[in-house]
């Protein structure tokens, strides 16, 4: 592997800039079902994706050879295709941003996972499992973690030189009752629980102490009701409000997907480039954060796959949409201000405009004031299924758990809960957010996009939220 910093040895003529990105990522997964260990998966994946500027034109060019000798054959291959593509570019090379920045980041942690052996690893999640085996009416019960250890260094012939190291922890259980022809699941938030951190990631997201608790509400979720329909006050636990985020707010707010990049697969957004800085997304108590700054959040980082250094920005605050998630390329096309979003899935994917941590900023009322404030109502928690449209704009998403709000307290269990709404007014009912003590730091490794198909990690941070007058239905409605 190449290990010099100056890539001014790899250049050859005719190429004005270009930059050097190699990862290297080793990943496992290990799971344990129904007691019995699943095949091991390990995947050792390196390589490095070249980008060049010549002119008006940049291309990009990936190799698995990462020897000085591989990078320049890459560098040379991407020179060609700028020049040859330069007519055809939607944005002058010359226009997009330039110059040396460097820094280093790291995932804090303070157990590393190479202190825990192997077989350490299987015995928790065969602990786990088997704290799952409390009722025969359990058919179904399995402990998984997803571990990556990944580097990532970046160079430019501006002297950039930035050294990205990430540990990534992805714990989940999921458990499984039938009786009598139903069938109930609960899951630690389908992988939801995703942190950056070593051993101690278990501890943080109570991995090792919820196990029996999930198996009794599956097991309660058997003879509760099917959730009731019709318009209500809906209060959303914060791993269910990780995926309205992601898909309502996340998705719409791409600047690429906004310029019609993403139409083919991935689909549209409601949202136009006017709307900025005056649009109403949502109430005066909605504000929406892009933040890789974020200690342990999944998607933390100190620069983008750009080279882009991350800050903290308001995406929407009180209500009013500020800026999209567009990285350098995207905001030199719209000639608007983005954020550090330019992100790859691997070393053969070019950077494209991809969420990190997204998060709700919390608000000042505790759970029990939020309860308070409902009349009728229902609590939803950790979703099971979801459907949106193209333009981001109409959804549907069900629950695994709920429970009934009457005269703000919670009620009788209901099974197989689901709402409704429309992105575009959606926000807008938002009536209660929570303090800082409802946030739960949550994530998911597989958010997809791009053609060719990108999977990549985002983080999501939220309180629990309260939306008026929700269009709420049961799952056998």
């Amino acid at each position: 592997m190449w290990n010099g910093n100056n890539i001014a040895e790899l250049m050859a003529p005719g190429m004005d800039w270009a930059s050097v990105r190699i990862l290297e990522e080793d990943a496992e997964t290990l799971s344990v079902r129904r007691d019995l260990l699943q095949p091991v998966r390990r995947k050792l994946d390196r390589g490095a994706m070249v980008q060049v500027r010549v002119g008006a034109g940049q291309a990009y060019a990936a190799t698995p050879d990462t020897s000085a000798a591989g990078l320049r054959t890459a560098l040379l291959r991407a020179r060609d295709l700028a020049r040859a593509g330069a007519a055809y570019n939607l944005v002058d090379a010359r226009s997009l941003p330039r110059g040396a920045r460097s820094g280093s980041y790291r995932s804090p942690v303070r157990q590393p996972w190479t202190e825990l052996s192997l077989g350490a690893r299987v015995e928790i999640l065969q602990s786990i499992c088997q704290s799952l085996a409390i009722d025969p009416r359990i058919v179904d019960r399995e402990a998984s973690l997803m571990l990556t250890l990944a580097r990532q260094r970046f160079f430019d012939s501006d002297g950039s030189v930035v050294d990205q190291e990430f540990a990534l922890a992805s714990p989940d259980m999921v458990v499984t009752a039938h009786e009598g022809g139903q069938t109930q699941r609960r899951s630690h938030g389908l992988r939801g629980y995703c942190r950056q951190g070593g051993v101690e990631v278990l501890e943080e997201v109570g991995f090792q102490r919820e196990g029996r608790a999930l198996a009794e509400e599956a097991v309660a979720l058997l003879s509760a009701p099917e959730a009731p329909s019709g318009k209500m006050d809906l209060l959303l636990a914060p791993d269910q409000m990780m995926l309205q985020i992601h898909e309502s707010i996340g998705h719409p707010l791409e600047l690429d997907r906004i310029l019609g990049d993403e139409r083919n697969f991935a689909g549209t957004s409601f949202v136009k480039l006017d709307m900025f800085g005056s649009y109403r997304y949502g109430s005066e108590l909605l504000n929406v954060t892009f933040d890789p700054t974020v200690p342990g959040e999944y998607a933390s980082y100190a620069f983008d796959d750009e080279g882009t250094p991350a800050e903290r920005v308001y995406l929407i605050r009180d209500g009013v949409l500020e800026r999209p998630l567009g990285g350098a390329t995207s905001q030199a096309r719209a000639g608007m201000a983005g954020t550090a979003n330019g992100r790859a899935s691997s070393w053969n994917r070019p950077p494209i405009d991809r969420m990190a941590n997204l998060n709700i900023e919390p608000g000042n009322s505790s759970f029990a004031d939020l309860l308070r404030g409902v009349e009728k109502g229902i609590y939803m928690r950790t979703n099971c299924s979801w459907s949106i449209d193209d333009a981001r704009n109409k959804f549907q998403f069900g629950c695994e758990w709920a429970q009934m709000i009457e005269e703000g307290h919670l009620t009788k269990l209901v099974r197989n809960p689901c709402y409704r709404g429309i992105s575009a007014t959606f926000w807008r009912s938002l009536k209660g957010v929570g303090a800082r003590e409802t946030v739960s730091v949550l994530g998911t490794p597989w958010c997809g996009k791009g053609e060719p198909a990108q999977i990549i990690r985002v983080g999501h941070a939220s309180p629990v939220c309260l939306f008026e007058g929700v269009d709420v239905f049961g799952g056998e409605s």
